[in-house]
């Protein structure tokens, strides 16, 4: 979606809102199994003092597979997206994003600001136990059993415990 800031350009204290959804083909993550409807954003541009400032929220809900337990369960994700709009972009700030003429590529801003708050990591919970290494239970829902691997380097010592 393009936005037309024409009108605040050379107007301080000007703003333009905006609420769009976004495509949930440009927000892959291996993680995110997918979107229960399409992420929401909804802010305003505002010219201040010259400069013109992007600020807005992106609401998303997830289906994600846990990267330790590997289990499905749902999430809400709540992006803060502030970034300036300048008239030429040098490439130092990824939170810096080029005028095109009069208007800005709101797709484009919001999705980036999306990726880069995303999580490295997709957990169910924060002390998710994962699975046993041994023989791949969910350890969320219980002991599984197995005999705890021993350090290798330590197998003669238990070999006199046998005996």
């Amino acid at each position: 979606m393009r936005l037309n800031l024409r009108e605040i350009i050379e107007v301080p204290g000007g703003s333009v809102p905006f609420e769009c959804e976004l495509s949930t083909e440009m927000l892959y993550f291996p993680s995110v199994k997918g979107y229960d409807e399409a992420p929401f954003a909804e802010g305003r541009v505002y010219n201040e003092a010259g400069v013109l400032n992007l600020n807005g929220s992106i609401t998303a809900d997830m289906q994600c597979i846990c990267d330790r337990c590997g289990a499905e369960f749902q999430s809400r994700k709540i992006t803060d997206v502030n970034v300036t709009i300048v008239e030429e972009d040098d490439g130092s700030d990824p939170f810096r994003f080029p005028l095109d003429g009069d208007e800005i590529d709101l797709d484009e801003i919001l999705s980036t600001c999306f990726i880069l708050d995303m999580e490295t990591k997709f957990l169910c919970t924060e002390d998710c136990k994962g699975l046993c290494p041994t023989c791949g239970r969910n350890l969320n829902l219980g002991p599984c059993g197995c005999r705890k691997q021993l350090d290798p380097r330590f197998a003669v010592l238990e070999q006199l415990l046998d005996k």
